[in-house]
């Protein structure tokens, strides 16, 4: 089974090696997507990241011409989801692969779950709410709250702590109903 981690630059993603091996332990086989941002913190690493993985780490829409670097998902998780990218993709913009691919998706029949991180401050913005409800009429399992990940105080956030075990459960559930 393909899965699809897809990271937007927020304080998790510089763990998101921590994810990649954990979700291997449940039997993913895991291809990892990030922002342009994203790739800028992990530039130094990519290379590890694509050993880690087993596939080339991707975070540009490929050229016209070129054959897909990655074999099909059957399930995407979207985390960290930053703020920025929250709004962008529920406003249906998918400037970036990461983006794209999701917003694809969970429209071709592939289970999409996608758990924030990101500060209270931010969360207050009335977008927030708006392209929150506008992923779940799509079918994007969000994770929030006490399911998932609740904002932070601004200057108080832990990535370090990020919930990846709880996100992960709600890939593979969202994989056994669809089964």
């Amino acid at each position: 089974m393909i899965l699809y981690l897809i990271a937007c630059a927020a304080g998790p993603a510089q763990y998101v090696d921590e994810a990649v091996r954990q979700a291997q332990r449940r039997g993913w086989d895991t291809c990892l997507i990030l922002t342009p941002s994203a790739a800028r913190w992990w530039e130094p690493r990519l290379t590890e990241l694509a050993e880690l993985t087993g596939h080339p780490v991707r975070s540009q829409y490929k050229l016209p011409g070129q054959s897909d670097a990655l074999p099909k998902a059957d399930a995407m998780l979207v985390a960290p989801l930053s703020c920025t990218s929250l709004n962008k993709w529920g406003g249906g913009i998918a400037d970036t692969l990461a983006l794209g691919l999701a917003s694809e998706g969970v429209h071709m029949g592939v289970p999409v779950v996608a758990m924030p991180y990101f500060n209270q401050a931010q969360g207050a913005q009335p977008a927030v709410e708006r392209s929150i409800t506008d992923l779940r009429v799509q079918g994007v399992v969000y994770l929030d709250g006490p399911d998932g990940y609740c904002s932070h105080p601004p200057k108080h956030g832990n990535p370090a702590a990020f919930p990846w075990a709880t996100a992960l459960d709600a890939v593979d559930a969202q994989v056994r109903l669809r089964a």
